[in-house]
This record gives structure tokens, sequence and C-alpha cells, in this order.
């Protein structure tokens, strides 16, 4: 294959054999963040269909969601449009034991509302100046932040919106912002080397991934966090069932007789 040809799409058994293998680690690596207390931020930004969605949901299929915790907010409040720019997204940080997994984060700035005009050019001049400065803040206090941008092609994302417009049950990712994405795509490559060049630092790096191939970039991306936070497989104890009590013994099946049940339509 000639280096300039994109590689095979990964066959789903392939796909699903390795990710086995990385969810049962994510588990291990869940086991530790629990036990040591630490506090683990990972981010996603990227172009509308880049798969962030996906990726995620891949890094969270397997483990809890009270140590892996996914934080997707919403466009700002009134109230929160009034407020420190960063002090919405700092209220959804991590306490010890958490790893909180932005789909979307502060870099929304730097993207969507650039380029859309939802700030104007000094709020964005003095947030790419801002940013390196508050993330600094944030890795002193302890905190490990992953910062993750999904690159997608430009091929690859038509052909993903078109399969939104025509399948009913992904029509809801289909927003008028990502038709407004869509028509835009350089001043979004523009905005995306802007935010690359001011915000990718030594103590906070910008992490590119690839993501025309899903299946790729999902274990590309699993993998990637497993060695960007350092952990150990804690040992625990054989877990036992203990042995039910006949105490107050009765017919629990009898007593729901009578009561609303679901019809059993399959």
């Amino acid at each position: 294959m000639a280096k300039d040809e994109p590689a095979e799409r990964m066959k789903r058994k392939d796909y699903e054999k390795q990710l086995e293998k990385l969810q049962v680690e994510l588990c291990h690596l869940q086991d530790y963040v629990r036990a040591n207390k630490l506090r683990v931020i990972v981010l996603f930004e990227g172009r509308d269909a880049a798969g962030k969605g996906g990726t995620i949901k891949a890094i969270t299929e397997k483990v809890s969601p009270r140590v892996f915790r996914v934080v997707a907010l919403p466009a700002p409040s009134d109230r929160e449009k009034t407020q420190l720019f960063f002090q919405r997204y700092m209220e959804q940080f991590p306490a010890g034991g958490e790893i909180a997994i932005f789909d979307r984060s502060w870099y929304n700035r730097a993207g969507v509302e650039y380029v859309m005009g939802f700030c104007t050019p000094a709020e964005h001049r003095r947030f790419l100046s801002l940013c390196p400065q508050m993330e600094q803040y944030v890795i002193d206090g302890g905190i490990i932040l992953i910062k993750i941008w999904l690159e997608v092609g430009m091929d690859e994302q038509e052909r993903r919106f078109r399969a939104r417009i025509d399948d009913p049950v992904r029509q809801w990712k289909l927003s008028p912002m990502d038709l407004h994405s869509y028509s835009r795509w350089y001043d979004y490559s523009r905005a995306r080397d802007l935010m690359l060049k001011a915000t990718s630092t030594e103590h906070a790096p910008w992490y590119i991934i690839r993501s025309d191939d899903k299946r790729r970039a999902r274990l590309n991306c699993i993998a990637h966090l497993l060695s960007a936070i350092p952990y150990k497989r804690v040992k625990k104890d054989k877990v036992k069932l203990p042995r039910r009590s006949n105490k107050g013994r009765y017919n629990d099946q009898a007593s729901l007789k009578g009561m609303n049940f679901v019809a059993e339509r399959y």
C-alpha cells in the first residue's frame, strides 16, 4: 500500500477484540484512580461529526459513571454569560477519585464562539492568552489534564453528515450549528490552527488523533489515556457471595399477584 493511501477500515471483529482488552485496563485504571484519589480531566475537541461521542461512549461503557463522569454543558444561561468565562467549567472539575470527561470544553471560545461571532475578537485573543496560565494553575493544583483533538477529514465529515440526514435515529445529532460548521470548513481550520499554536504547551499539550476510521480512533485514544495516567493494578480480595438467610422466609412472588406488570411483547 502506498504511503499516501488511507489505511483500510478496521474490521468490527478485530475492533471488538482489542476494545475488550482496553476496557479491562480502564477498569484497572478506575480502581487505581479511586484508591489513590486522583483527579483527572480529559477533554475532547474536534469538528462536528469527528467522533467525540462515540469515543467517549467506548471509554465509559464498562466503567462506573461515579468515577468516569461525562460533562456536556449546554449553551450558557443568561446568568452564566455574566460570570467569569471559566467559572461554569471549573464547577465541573473532578474531586478525588474522579475522571471528568469534557465533551467539548472551555475551548468552545476558540472554536464555535470565535467562528460564529458569539464572542468578540478581543475576547478570543484574551482567551488564547490566558488559557495556558489557567491550565498551569489547574495542573499545579494536582489535576492531570489530557487534551484530545479528533481530526476528521472533509470528505469523511460530509459522509457522516449525509448519513445523519438519512438515519432517523441519528437525525437528532444534526443541528443548525452543525450545518453552519459544514459550510465554513476553512474558517474552523484557521480557528483550530490558532488554538493549537497558542495553547499546546509543554505543561498541557494537545494530542491529535485522526478519526476518519472511528474504530481505530477509539482504540488509539483509549491506549493513549492508559499511557498518560500512571496506574497500577490494585490488589483486591476475592469476592465471595454470602449465604442467603432464610429468616423471615415467605412466598415473595405470590405477594406480587394482582400488580401491574408490563406486557411481555418480546
